[in-house]
C-alpha cells in the first residue's frame, strides 16, 4: 500500500521542537558539555563586559548543574515587542538574545560569542528542567521551565536582595538526548579554567557535591594571564618541557580611529617556541576553539611574517633553503584569545572560527609587536630562526628521499595536470576542478607550493557498473587515477598507498544541479575503485558559495564588507543581520555566481581553496551504514535500476532542494 502524501503529510515544527527532533543539528550529543556551556558562556559574557567578578558552578548528585554569576541580571520587564519578560523569551526562543544588536551604543555585548550559535534556549529544549532566578533591581525574580521548555511557570517574586544583581540558572539535562547523561569533569574542569585565564580579576569556582552531600571545590586564577596558563599546559611549570626562548605574550586592539576594524577589535596572546610540538588553544570573545579557525590562521601568518623579516635582516637562512609557515609555527605552542565583532562560526557548536576578516586582523595586530620584541630580543629571536631553518632542512630532506623512490617506473603524469611544488602529502592537495574555465582561475588561484590543479572536461563516465580492467579506457578516470598515484582496488584489498601523491583529493565543482551530478560521479568512483581513499580520509568536497553579498562602508568604524553564503538559507541570514545592523536593503549589493568559472581567481583562492577561508567537507562512509549505502549506489547508479529510480524519486523527490 502505498504511503498518503498531501497536504496532511506536511508537518510545522514550532517552538523549541526543531531541537528535540534534531538535537545533532544545534548542539553535541555525546554528552551535554555544550548546553552547559551555552550557560557559562553568558556567565563569561557578563564578566567580559566588566559587570561580573565572579562564576559559579555547582555540579550535584542528582545530575543537576548551577551555574551563578554576580553580573547585572537578565532583564524580567516585557519585551517590546512580543510583550513576554525578556528571561522568558531568552530561553524559550531560538535565535533571541542580547547579542543580535551590535550597532554602536545599542550594544548589551559588543564581543559575544556570535550569531551562529542558537543560545540557552537550546539548553532548555533538551533539559528535563531549568530553573531561572535573577537578581535585578533589589528583587528576587524566579520562572521555571519544564518538558523541555513546553511547561513555563509564570515570573514570580520571591523576595528582596537589596543592591546584589546576577543571574542563577540550574540545569537538569535530559539524559534521553546524550550518549552519555553527565559531562566530563575533565572537559568542565578545562572549560572553566581557560574562563579564568581569558578573564583577568574574574574568579571562577568549581564544586563538585561528593558522596557525603559536602562539595569539593576548585578555584581558578591566573595573575600571569596568558602566559601562565600557556606555561600550565606545556608542563614547563613542572620542568618537563623547556621553551627555546622567552614567551612572547601581548595584545593589541583596534582603537575609535582605526582604518580598517571596528573600536576594540584585536587580539590577546602569549606564545613560545618548544623542542618538540607544543599544545595550542584559542578563543574567540571566550569562546573556545577547539577546532582552530581564520583567527589561529592569522597568528601564524603574522608570527612567520615577523620572524622572516628577522632572518632576513640577520643574514641567517643558507643557500637554496626556502622557509614555509609550518617551518616556523610547526613547534610553536601558543594561547590566543581574539575579540572580533560578528564572528562567524563553523558549525552551531562554534569549534571553528570562519570570519574571513581574522586573518588579517590577528596578523597586523601580532606583526607589529613582535617583530620589535625580536629585535629587542636578538639571541631569543636566532634561538627561534635556527629551530626554524632545522626544521626547513629536515622538509627539504625528505622531499629528495621521496623524490628519487619515485623516479623509476612512474607513470607519466596527464598533461593538464598543474603539479604542485611539494611532495608532503602531510600538506599537499589535488583539485578536480568542473571545466577548462574554472581550471584556469584554480591554476591562478591556487598555492603552487601545495595545491596541484586536475581540470576535467565534462561529466566523468558512471563507474559503478564499469570492470577494473576497462577502467583506465575513459581518458578523464585514466588522468585521475595517474595523477593520485595509486591503481584501482577492492574494498577487500589492502592497498600500498605509499605511492600516493596528495593527502588530499579536493572535488571542487559549481553549487547548481550539474556540480551536483559531478560530485556525484566522482564519489562513485573512489568509493567503487579506490575505497582505501575514503576509508583513510583523503577525499574531500570544496563548498563555493552561491552568492556574494557586497556591504557598503558606514564610517570609519564601519570599513566595507563582503560576505559569502553557501545558498538561500546563509543568504537569508546575513540579510537578517544586516538589517539588524542598521544597513538598509537598498544598500547591500547580490551577486550570484552562475559557476566557479565566473569566479576572479581572489574570491575562488578566497571561498574554496585558502585553508585558512574555504569550506571543504570531507567524505567517509559510516560503518554501520555499509549495506545501507551499498543498497543506495546501487539503485542510483546501476544501469538496470531505472523503474526502482523512478519510484524513489515519487516516493522521496519532494525532499531534494534542487536549484534547476
Amino acid at each position: 500500500m502505498k504511503a498518503l502524501y498531501d497536504e496532511s503529510s506536511f508537518r510545522v515544527l514550532k517552538g523549541l521542537e526543531p531541537v528535540r527532533e534534531r538535537p545533532g543539528m544545534y548542539t553535541r550529543t555525546d554528552s551535554p558539555a555544550h548546553i552547559i556551556q551555552e550557560v557559562i558562556d553568558n556567565a563569561a559574557d557578563e564578566a567580559l563586559g566588566g559587570f561580573a567578578k565572579h562564576i559559579q558552578v555547582l555540579v550535584a548528585r542528582d545530575g543537576s548543574i548551577t551555574v551563578t554569576d554576580d553580573g547585572r541580571g537578565i532583564p524580567v520587564g516585557l519585551h517590546p515587542e512580543e510583550r513576554i519578560p525578556v528571561v522568558v523569551l531568552a530561553f524559550s526562543r531560538l535565535h533571541a538574545g542580547g547579542k543580535f544588536d551590535k550597532k554602536a551604543g545599542n550594544s548589551a555585548y559588543a564581543f559575544s560569542g556570535g550569531l551562529h550559535g542558537v543560545g540557552v534556549a537550546v539548553t532548555n529544549a533538551l533539559s528535563l528542567s531549568v530553573d531561572v532566578e535573577v537578581r535585578r533591581e533589589g528583587q528576587i525574580h524566579a520562572v521555571s521551565f519544564s518538558e523541555g521548555g513546553e511547561k513555563i511557570s509564570a515570573l514570580a517574586v520571591r523576595g528582596e536582595c537589596g543592591r546584589q544583581t546576577g543571574t542563577k540558572v540550574r540545569v537538569v539535562p535530559d539524559p534521553k538526548f546524550f550518549d552519555v547523561p553527565k559531562v566530563p569533569q575533565a572537559e568542565l574542569e578545562r572549560l572553566l579554567r581557560s574562563k579564568a585565564v581569558l578573564l583577568p580579576g574574574v574568579k571562577v569556582t568549581l564544586a563538585v557535591e561528593q558522596a557525603d552531600g559536602k562539595p569539593l571545590e576548585k578555584t581558578w586564577r591566573y595573575p600571569e594571564g596568558l602566559a601562565g596558563y600557556l606555561r600550565e599546559i606545556t608542563g614547563e611549570h613542572e620542568g618537563e618541557m623547556r621553551a627555546v626562548a622567552p614567551l612572547f605574550a601581548g595584545e593589541n586592539y583596534a582603537g575609535a580611529d582605526h582604518d580598517s576594524f571596528a573600536a576594540g577589535e584585536g587580539a590577546a596572546w602569549a606564545f613560545g617556541w618548544w623542542p618538540e610540538a607544543a599544545p595550542t588553544e584559542s578563543y574567540v570573545n571566550l569562546i573556545p576553539t577547539v577546532a582552530g579557525g581564520t583567527h589561529e590562521s592569522g597568528l601564524r601568518t603574522g608570527v612567520f611574517e615577523a620572524v622572516k623579516v628577522f632572518i632576513e635582516h640577520h643574514a641567517l637562512l643558507p643557500r637554496g633553503v626556502k622557509l614555509q609557515q609550518e617551518d616556523i609555527c610547526g613547534k610553536m605552542g601558543f594561547v590566543l584569545s581574539a575579540r572580533i565583532l560578528d564572528p562567524q562560526f563553523q558549525g552551531q557548536v562554534k569549534e571553528k572560527l570562519n570570519s574571513r576578516e581574522a586573518v588579517k586582523l590577528v596578523a597586523g595586530m601580532v606583526r607589529d609587536p613582535f617583530e620589535i620584541w625580536l629585535s629587542q630580543h636578538v639571541e631569543a629571536g636566532k634561538a627561534i630562526a635556527e629551530l626554524a631553518i632545522r626544521q626547513a632542512l629536515a622538509r627539504q630532506k625528505n622531499a629528495q628521499k621521496v623524490e628519487k623512490r619515485k623516479q623509476s617506473g612512474v607513470a607519466v603524469l596527464p598533461g593538464k595536470l598543474s603539479d604542485c611544488e611539494s611532495t608532503d602529502i602531510a600538506e599537499n592537495e589535488l583539485f578536480l576542478v568542473e571545466g577548462d574555465s574554472a581550471g584556469g582561475s584554480a591554476k591562478m588561484a591556487r598555492n603552487r607550493e601545495t595545491q596541484a590543479i586536475l581540470p576535467l572536461r565534462g561529466k566523468v563516465q558512471n563507474s559503478w557498473e564499469i570492470e577494473p580492467n576497462r577502467l583506465f579506457a575513459n581518458n578523464e578516470i585514466h588522468d585521475i587515477a595517474v595523477a593520485m598515484g595509486i591503481d584501482p582496488h577492492l574494498p577487500t584489498d589492502q592497498p600500498d598507498l605509499s605511492n600516493l601523491r596528495y593527502g588530499k583529493v579536493v572535488i571542487m565543482s559549481d553549487a547548481d544541479v550539474d556540480g551536483a551530478h559531478i560530485q556525484t560521479l566522482l564519489l562513485t568512483l573512489f568509493y567503487r575503485h579506490f575505497p582505501a581513499l575514503l576509508a583513510q580520509g583523503h577525499v574531500y568536497i570544496a563548498q563555493p558559495p552561491l552568492y556574494r553579498v557586497d556591504v557598503p562602508a558606514s564610517g570609519k568604524k564601519r570599513p566595507a564588507k563582503r560576505f559569502y553564503a553557501l545558498d538561500d538559507g546563509e543568504l537569508s541570514a546575513i540579510k537578517d543581520r544586516l538589517a539588524k545592523e542598521g544597513f538598509a536593503p537598498d544598500k547591500i549589493e547580490v551577486g550570484r555566481f552562475k559557476g566557479l568559472g565566473e569566479m576572479n581567481p581572489e574570491q575562488l583562492r578566497e571561498t574554496a581553496m585558502d585553508p585558512a577561508t574555504r569550506r571543504v567537507l570531507p567524505v567517509f562512509e559510516r560503518s554501520e551504514a555499509h549495506d545501507d549505502t551499498l543498497k543506495l549506489f546501487n539503485l542510483l547508479m546501476g544501469k538496470g535500476e531505472a523503474s526502482g529510480r523512478r519510484a524513489w524519486m515519487e516516493a522521496s523527490g519532494h525532499l531534494a532542494e534542487a536549484d534547476i
